[in-house]
Order: C-alpha cells, then sequence, then structure tokens
C-alpha cells in the first residue's frame, strides 16, 4: 500500500529561509489550515511549535482544538466568533460582527483587491463603529494579496490601499493591534518586512510558487509520496494498457505496476495528459483503483 513521509528538517529548512526574510522565527504564523494542507495537523502543529513559532492560522475551530496547546495565539479564518483566551477569528463580512460573541478576540480582514472575501473598503468606518458597539477586542488587521506571485504593480497597489487602513484603524481609536498582510508568496517576494506576521503556508510545505524572473528562495519538500513495484513487464509495439487500452505502446517497452491509485486519493487524471512523476515517468493509460503504471527506464530490453 502506498504511503507518505514527512521530512522534518525539510520543513526547519523552509521556516528557516522564511525567518531570514522577517528577521525572526517570533513573527511566522503558521498555517495549519485542511489539515495543514494535508500534512497532518497535529504533527506540523507539534513541529512548528518546537521550532519557536507561536502563532498559527486555521480554517475552523474544531482544528484550533487540537493544536491550542501549542501556540500563544490561534487565528480562525472562517467559524462562528467566540470569546477564548487564545482564539481569535478573523471578520469577513458585517453580518460576522453583528453575529459575534461579545467581548471575542477578532482580526479585521480588509478587501483591498482580492475580491475574495472581508470587509469592503467603503464599509470600513462602519465595521470599526460595529467592533466598538459589540464591545469585541480587535487585536489584528489584516489583507490578503491577489498577484503576490505575478511581476506587475497589483501587489504595491495593495499595499497603498493596506496602508490607508491601517490609518482609518489608528485615527478610530485602535491600539495594540498586529497586522499581516504578507502570504508565502509576498514573503519570498520582497526584500523587506516591516510587519507584526507572515501567514506562511505553502511555502512551509515547500512550494516556491514565484517565476524565475524573482530571487530564488530553495525550498524542499516536506511531504514524500512512496508505492511499492508490484510488476514488471515487457510489451510489443502495439500492446495497450489497462481500461480501454488508453495507452499503446509505440515500441518495445518496459512497465512496471505500482500500488498506488485513486482508491488512496490518487487523481484519475487524463489518459492524454498524463501526470509525470518527478523523475519525468509519466502515468500510462488510465490509473484503477489501487495501481497506476509506469514505464520504466531505458535499459536494454533483453
Amino acid at each position: 500500500m502506498a504511503f507518505i513521509t514527512i521530512n522534518k528538517q525539510h520543513f526547519y529548512h523552509n521556516l528557516s529561509q522564511i525567518a531570514l526574510k522577517t528577521g525572526s522565527v517570533e513573527k511566522i504564523a503558521i498555517v495549519l489550515k485542511d489539515n495543514a494542507y494535508g500534512h497532518g495537523l497535529e504533527l506540523m502543529g507539534r513541529m512548528a511549535s518546537e521550532f519557536g513559532i507561536k502563532h498559527a492560522v486555521v480554517r475552523k475551530t474544531a482544528e484550533a482544538a487540537q493544536i491550542k496547546s501549542l501556540f500563544e495565539t490561534v487565528l480562525v479564518l472562517g467559524d462562528s466568533i467566540i470569546k477564548d483566551d487564545i482564539y481569535a477569528f478573523a471578520i469577513n463580512s458585517l453580518e460576522d460582527i453583528k453575529n459575534a460573541q461579545e467581548g471575542a478576540k477578532v482580526e479585521l480582514k480588509v478587501d483591498t483587491g482580492m475580491h475574495r472575501n472581508g470587509i469592503a473598503l467603503d464599509e470600513l468606518d462602519e465595521a470599526l463603529h460595529l467592533i466598538k458597539a459589540k464591545h469585541l477586542h480587535l487585536v489584528g488587521l489584516m489583507t490578503h494579496f491577489r498577484s503576490a506571485d505575478v511581476l506587475s504593480s497589483e501587489l504595491f497597489w495593495q499595499q497603498k490601499q493596506f496602508e490607508s487602513v491601517k490609518q482609518s484603524v489608528k485615527e478610530a481609536g485602535f491600539s495594540d493591534v498586529r497586522v499581516h498582510s504578507h502570504n508565502s508568496a509576498a514573503i519570498l517576494r520582497m526584500k523587506h518586512f516591516n510587519e507584526d506576521l507572515v501567514r506562511v503556508g505553502i511555502a512551509a510545505y515547500g512550494y516556491n510558487e514565484l517565476p524565475d524572473t524573482f530571487d530564488e528562495v530553495a525550498l524542499r519538500p516536506v511531504m514524500s509520496l512512496h508505492a511499492k513495484k508490484i510488476s514488471t513487464r515487457v510489451l510489443n509495439s502495439g500492446e495497450r494498457i489497462g481500461y480501454a487500452g488508453d495507452f499503446s505502446a509505440v515500441e518495445r517497452m518496459r512497465v512496471s505496476t505500482y500500488d498506488l491509485g485513486y482508491g488512496d486519493g490518487w487523481c484519475r487524471g487524463d489518459a492524454q495528459k498524463p501526470y509525470m512523476t518527478s523523475e519525468g515517468l509519466p502515468v500510462l493509460g488510465r490509473v484503477s483503483m489501487d495501481f497506476i503504471s509506469l514505464a520504466s527506464d531505458k535499459a536494454e530490453i533483453a
């Protein structure tokens, strides 16, 4: 049966690269939402805590409960807002404020151009008024960049928008509010960092989504997928593989079957546009329940 491994040293390497950008491990908020991007919520939470990270980000309160003891603060991005010593909750709409439990810690998310969620700029004054009226404790101010991984001026346009938001919050009388706008792409791209936190998600797990036009930050994959070779055979030209025979050998070739399939969560994919492994081997034909077929290397076939 296929299995995965988690490389702790690679995880720590990636976090170290981010810390070089922020100037401090304590400014990293590790994003652990959705089972830590599939890597294991509690496992990655423990390792992040051991590394010295004090802040985490999750999607739901149920996730937060599993890692609450590991961090000083846990930001919940989308759930009912309740009062808690550790949790703070992202405000994504005016309705979130109206439905929040009085005295809860909240972080105001402002839409500076992503247009996915968050308070609109023309709703900001009303939102700040409602936060005061509801006796909520505003502990954070945040936004999300839509094009940090694109060579354009949009990132700087959003930063300018966010600067005006910060000024409005200050003028409204709020203080001791932590500020964070950088996601993985933004922190990897920027040469200077002057905010309180960075929300690091996909970069922590080893993926750098910036194109080659930006300075390289070498990250290492934290997760590896392994499958056992079940059988190997030689096909002659014209012989076909698997359901519907979607792959047809164009020459004599060696093919191996591995115990990995959609039964393990592997996508069935498109036989006409096959997935390529890190070794450059295409998945041949359809993925069946428990198995994939791969072309073996170019070793001479007897």
